[in-house]
């Protein structure tokens, strides 16, 4: 059984990946094809854009975090009724987790889906000399069927030629088409990156321009014949075991969802759900209190940062959150969520704007970046999600840093491990229901933790139970 795939790869960041990938699935969209978006890497911005043009929700597939059988999984439930898969790469073709391997690049996600891959290429100030960038990835990894090449930034047509002969000469691939210099589209960005596309509007016309300029100078239907490629083998003839319905655990989980909170991993929330949780969103960015009758409260990550004075003068969202924290609500903030729950969020001028003041301390913000890259998490004692001998996978991305309180000793929610070493990291509270930290956790790379959560939320509701009884009595 064959089907279309393609990984958009680059040879370093910056070269256009982005660009390249949402003009393509723009084309393919406009010619009625059913395109399935995926983000190689921890990257939540991305998938957003790709969400917004294909209509579907674009997943992360990323074979660090995940064992090479769920990156599988995830991909071939998500595709399984698509016409074709666009698989944007992350930083260069080969970077990833280590610089003497594959792991956790785009190249091993290639490998792993037997996926063509298009070569991104900045042909900037060069001709002949592109031949030799794409043959030497050609030959770093043969096992990687790099099957095509694109050429961005080209200064004039005949340059595109110039570029496209010398490769197609010595590479024995071909070139399928290029984008001007005068080309470029600035998209906007900020300190994290491309701006979630929540915030932007209505994108429809970005996503038509991207089109046009595409299929100006690109053969989109080159692409598409490329892009045939074997089915993915699943390790179990079943398949999908890991999202496989659980029944119904009759929990509430409350998720923060809007342009301040917006970073979660598909398969996150779509686990919780498989173990039986049902998933209700609310947005503290608009004014709307914690859900009643939930058992669970998970606070994403984001830009807290960006709205920091709406979010401080909405006292009653505050105070919806905080009690219910505070009476027993199985809580896990994430980064964004986690820096909700502090004291204050301090900007780059020193301005503080109060936030629920559940967590001891504050966060800054500073100019350049705090931590980034993938995180070993191993629990702690008291941690309901992650015990001292749990352990999961996640990412750090931040620009701001906890300030704790003098005098005032932490107890931490993990112990993580990244290039730098191991460090505590986070914050537990003493009634034992509330997990936060920086640190970003892909629930597939420990799905424990998710029953974990659904028992804790149980424990919580038949408490409520409990204490409504006697209160009746």
């Amino acid at each position: 059984m064959t089907v279309r795939k393609l990984v958009i790869a680059g040879t370093g960041s910056g070269v256009g990946k982005t660009t390249l990938t949402i003009g393509l699935m723009a084309a393919l969209r406009s010619r009625g094809h059913q395109v399935q978006g995926f983000k190689c890497g921890p990257d939540y911005i991305d998938p957003t854009y790709h969400t917004a043009v294909t209509g579907r929700i674009s997943r992360n597939l990323d074979s660090y975090m995940l064992s090479h059988d769920i990156v599988k999984e995830l991909y071939a439930r998500a595709s399984r009724d698509a016409d074709i898969s666009i698989i944007e790469g992350v930083m260069g073709f080969y970077d990833g987790k280590n610089p003497k391997t594959n792991e956790g690049s785009t190249a091993e996600i290639s490998m792993l889906l037997d996926a063509p891959v298009l070569l991104v290429v900045n042909c900037q100030s060069m001709a002949r000399s592109a031949a030799a960038i794409v043959k030497g990835f050609q030959a770093l990894e043969p096992r990687a069927r790099i099957v095509g090449v694109i050429a961005n930034r080209c200064g004039s047509e005949s340059h595109f030629r110039m570029v496209r002969d010398a490769i197609e000469q010595e590479c024995g691939i071909p070139v399928v088409g290029f984008l001007l210099r005068s080309d470029d589209i600035q998209m906007p960005e900020r300190h994290l990156g491309l701006v979630p596309s929540v915030e932007r509007g209505e994108l429809q016309p970005f996503f038509d321009r991207l089109s046009a300029l595409i299929t100006a100078t690109i053969d989109v239907q080159r692409i598409w014949e490329l892009a045939e490629s074997p089915a993915v083998e699943l390790p179990d003839a079943d398949g999908f075991n890991l999202f496989r319905h659980r029944g119904s655990q009759a929990v509430k989980i409350a998720i923060a969802k809007d342009s301040a909170f917006n970073f979660y991993y598909q398969e996150n929330i779509e686990l919780l759900e498989a173990y039986g949780a049902e998933c209700v969103y609310f947005s503290p960015l608009a004014g709307e209190s914690l859900p009643e009758g939930v058992h669970g409260l998970y606070l994403g990550g984001g830009f807290p940062e960006e709205f920091a004075d709406r979010l401080t003068a909405d006292e009653p969202v505050k105070d919806s959150i905080r009690s219910a924290i505070q009476q027993g609500l199985p809580t896990l903030a994430e980064c964004g969520g986690y820096m909700y729950l502090t004291e204050a969020i301090e900007d780059t001028q020193g301005q503080r704007f109060p936030m629920l003041g559940i967590i001891p301390g504050f966060v800054r913000m500073q100019p350049r970046l705090a931590a980034l890259g993938y995180r070993d998490i191993t629990g702690t004692e008291g941690n309901f999600l992650l015990g001292p001998t749990d352990k999961a996978k996640g990412h750090e991305f931040h620009y701001s840093t906890y300030q704790p309180l003098p005098d005032i000793e932490i107890p931490y929610a993990y112990e993580t491990k990244g290039m730098r070493g191991v460090k505590q990291e986070g914050y537990r509270n003493e009634l034992g229901n509330l997990i936060a930290g920086y640190t970003h956790i892909h629930f597939a790379s420990e799905p424990d933790l998710v029953q974990r959560w659904i028992t804790k939320c149980l424990d919580y509701k038949d408490n409520i139970l409990t204490s409504h009884s006697k209160r009746s009595h």
